[in-house]
């Protein structure tokens, strides 16, 4: 179960209120008083616990689990033993992340300002901000309401932030303007000079990075990640996107709106990514190339080419899917016959 030194937790809920908070439906048999006090895995769970079902590879622990009630589909809302109350749902993950929010919601920060921190003068802050120790904040700053700005961040001159944004530790934000509800981890790099410079043999010669960075309403930015300014254009990350840790956007990069970008990929300058992409880990994509709507990258892929909205491409130089498989299958055979002895 979750440490409580670590996450406050609320409730108990009844289970009309969990199935209004998460769009789910109660089955005929289950009592919409009864009350639950705490969420776990499923094969964990108790009498007091709510748990779900999303992968058919766990309905034998669904059958056997002793949770007060189950998130599952509908389709498997009979394989739930006795005495389980279930609430069906399309998406049983989502409906269980909603309810999961509802028992360890994000606690509001307390606002105050801590006597370490260094703030300008000039800087503005919204009502119910907490800065932590160490904290930096210039010059013409404007940071929203209810903000959070943890111990050690530098906030360069004239950076926005909107309301209820969380800054981690250790951060360092310069030439960008952030949205609400931002996530923004320890040690993220955001707006620092992209990597740009004229080759020259008698010494390169940098070129001005005279962009900003845009970052839409609800963004999560994974841990040390770093996202360089435009050089002329700007960088831009869309609303709703999810960055993990280690990500690397360079100079002029555009993700669109809901991408979801895992840990250790890399953009390089004026890449263009469209809406709703999904990309795996360890991914690198050439710069100015552009990746349509919907595409699906593979991990630990090389992009080398445009890829088409929806397509689902892997490997290096990444190839549609399917022709990935093909080409993995003939290596591994024509590795095994050479291995063969005679």
């Amino acid at each position: 179960m979750p440490d409580p030194r670590f996450f406050a937790l609320a409730g108990p809920f009844t289970l009309a209120e969990i199935a209004e908070a998460t769009g789910a439906s109660l089955a005929a048999d289950a009592d919409p008083a009864m009350r639950l006090s705490d969420v776990a895995p499923i094969g964990k769970a108790q009498a007091q616990h709510l748990s779900f079902l999303d992968n058919r590879k766990y309905v034998d622990a669904f059958t056997a689990c002793r949770a007060g009630a189950c998130i599952a589909p509908a389709e498997l809302a009979h394989r739930a033993p006795p005495g389980v109350a279930v609430l069906t749902s399309e998406a049983p993950y989502k409906a269980y992340a909603l309810a999961a929010a509802m028992f360890y919601p994000t606690p509001a920060p307390e606002p105050g300002v801590h006597p370490a921190a260094v703030i300008d003068a000039e800087a503005e802050l919204g009502d119910g901000c907490r800065i932590e120790a160490g904290a930096v904040i210039a010059a013409g700053t404007r940071i929203g309401s209810r903000c959070l700005i943890g111990a050690n961040v530098v906030i360069g001159p004239a950076v926005e932030i909107g309301d209820d944004t969380q800054v981690g530790a250790g951060a360092s934000l310069s030439h960008c303007l952030i949205g609400a509800r931002v996530s923004i981890f320890p040690g993220v790099c955001i707006g620092q000079e992209g990597f740009g410079f004229a080759l020259d043999p008698q010494g390169h010669v940098s070129v001005p990075q005279l962009g900003r960075v845009l970052i839409g309403d609800d963004v999560e930015i994974g841990a040390n990640t770093t996202i360089d300014r435009g050089s002329g254009p700007d960088t831009v990350i869309g609303q709703g996107c999810r960055l993990d840790n280690l990500v690397q956007v360079a100079h002029n990069v555009r993700i669109g709106r809901g991408s979801v970008v895992a840990a250790q990929t890399a953009f390089a300058g004026s890449v263009s990514i469209g809406d709703f992409v999904l990309i795996g880990g360890q991914v690198a994509v050439s710069g100015h190339l552009a990746v349509g709507d919907g595409a699906r990258i593979a991990g630990q892929s090389g992009v080398v080419k445009d890829i088409e909205p929806g397509a689902t491409m892997g490997g290096t130089p990444a190839v549609p899917i399917r022709q990935w498989h093909r080409q993995s299958a003939v290596l591994a055979r024509m590795a095994k016959s050479k291995a063969t002895p005679k």
